[in-house]
């Protein structure tokens, strides 16, 4: 929890929420306030990239490790420590989603992976950064996010598994027929390869592209940033 609220406030509101556990609010690093943050981490590095591109990173990379490792709040924290987390966090390899309603909110919105912004109380400038408006402002709203989103990647991971499934095959076909059968003789003919594809492009294709989502997305692991659209499970299945 990242707030511009009073230290002791926030990790009273953190304990109730949940978000801070009771035997961890003593734990070093686990409650901060924005100027410790700063202090400690450093102030950001611009890293010339080329092309007149900067890149950003954090001052003091070993102190933000044990420090991310460990934080549960950060209180009476400015624009510049959300900022500051989310780069940070984004360079240690994790999948970062904001959320907030302020226009001091807009850069850490901007920077996350994912930006949700409330849809009632957040600002034009909040609403703008995000990725992602709650209509509702109901922060169960990121749960019905987050399944819709698996949905259609485990679709699109089906569809292609199934296009590939029927490509490959006719590939196969098309050239063990070329060899083996003499020149007057093919396994499929133009017009049998066109009325495969209708098939299976529309009707087929379509049903797996269009399953609703099911509970049991939010069972899953989340998704590696560097995961491969296509997974080793998926090749052997295709081909089988």
């Amino acid at each position: 929890m990242v707030t511009g609220d009073n230290i002791d406030t926030a990790r009273a509101i953190a304990l109730e929420a949940g978000i801070l556990k009771l035997e961890h609010k003593d734990r070093k690093y686990a409650v901060m306030d924005g100027k410790t943050f700063r202090e400690l981490c450093g102030p950001m590095i611009k890293i010339d990239t080329g092309n007149d591109l900067l890149r950003e990173e954090i001052g003091n990379k070993e102190i933000f490790k044990e420090i991310a490792a460990n934080l549960q709040v950060l209180a009476r924290s400015t624009p510049e420590d959300k900022y500051m987390l989310v780069t940070g966090l984004r360079d240690l390899g994790a999948t970062v989603a904001v959320t907030g309603d302020g226009t001091n909110d807009a850069p850490a919105l901007k920077k996350a992976d994912v930006g949700f912004a409330m849809g009632i109380s957040g600002t034009e400038v909040a609403k703008e950064a995000a990725d992602i408006i709650l209509l509702d402002d109901n922060f169960a709203s990121i749960v019905t996010a987050v399944k819709w989103g698996r949905n259609i990647f485990a679709s699109v991971r089906k569809f292609l598994q199934f296009q590939l499934v029927i490509n490959i095959g006719a590939i196969v076909i098309l050239i063990v027929g070329g060899v083996t059968l003499n020149t007057n003789s093919q396994p499929m003919g133009t017009l049998q390869m066109l009325w495969i594809n209708i098939l299976m492009d529309t009707f087929a294709a379509l049903a797996l592209a269009t399953e609703p989502p099911v509970l049991a997305l939010l069972d899953q692991k989340p998704y590696s940033r560097a995961d491969s659209i296509i997974t080793p499970v998926m090749w052997r299945n295709i081909l089988l």
